[in-house]
């Protein structure tokens, strides 16, 4: 388990850019080094931050090949594809329709509307896609924060949280709309070289403090998810001012 990097942002803009700097500097070193990069991304108002600020980048980075990137989510809201509120859509909008990436390369969650006949049915199909794609699982994983301390689309108290044989879960009753979501589970999250927790607002704030606790005050998984992500080399807090206010 590696211990927590923090990096404090003045704003939600400011944050953005600097992920997305480090976003294009580690593809372009793993590029280097001959290997094809896996990335997972997650959704929201950040998220949507972070995509547009990667574009920005890769301007100005132009040894990155997008055609030769992998590009997973952690989660995803299970509705028809053109559904705005899907984060593969948030995504595409903001940023891969603006990258020359391969669509080969860009592993969408099922939407309702697909070949499959229920969220559990898409999710056991994500699962074999990972399965037999992932390879050594990702280089980075980018994930949101819940003010409750929910990751991807494990909510605490629920069954997903000990899922344990599974790369993906379905997701049936959570506790925020829509009630249908794809997930990876904390096993798939945590083959993962870095995670990067991107979180703003004073929303967030307590949940963040809760997270980073240690010792007597560290928080059980099952009451702040967030706690089960680590990385392996690396598990890194972008946080904006709001969001790192109530760090003591």
């Amino acid at each position: 388990m590696t211990d927590p990097e923090i990096e404090t942002f003045p704003s939600p803009d400011a944050l953005a850019a600097a992920v997305a700097g480090r976003l294009v500097v580690r593809l372009a070193a793993i590029q280097a080094a001959g290997r094809t990069p896996s990335i997972a991304l997650t959704g929201g108002t950040v998220a949507v931050k972070i995509h547009q600020a990667v574009v920005t980048a890769t301007e100005g980075h132009e040894d990155v090949d997008w055609g030769n990137v992998d590009i997973w989510w952690g989660d995803e809201r299970y509705l028809p594809e053109e559904d705005p509120e899907r984060n593969a859509g948030q995504a595409w909008d903001a940023m891969l329709s603006h990258l020359d990436v391969s669509p080969g390369r860009v592993h969408e969650m099922p939407a309702s509307d697909g070949p499959h006949d229920s969220v559990q049915e898409a999710a056991e199909a994500y699962g074999e896609t990972l399965r037999s794609r992932g390879g050594e699982g990702f280089d980075v994983v980018m994930l949101g924060l819940g003010p409750d301390g929910h990751v991807a689309s494990l909510f605490p108290g629920s069954a997903q949280l000990d899922v344990r044989d599974a790369v993906a879960v379905a997701v049936t009753d959570s506790p925020k709309p829509p009630p249908e979501r794809v997930s990876l589970t904390f096993g798939a999250l945590n083959r993962t070289a870095e995670v990067w927790f991107v979180v703003t607002g004073t929303g967030k704030a307590g949940a963040v403090a809760q997270a980073l606790a240690t010792g007597d005050d560290a928080a059980d998984v099952h009451d702040l998810p967030a706690v089960g992500v680590h990385g392996r080399d690396a598990t890194v807090w972008f946080l904006d001012e709001e969001a790192a206010s109530k760090l003591g």
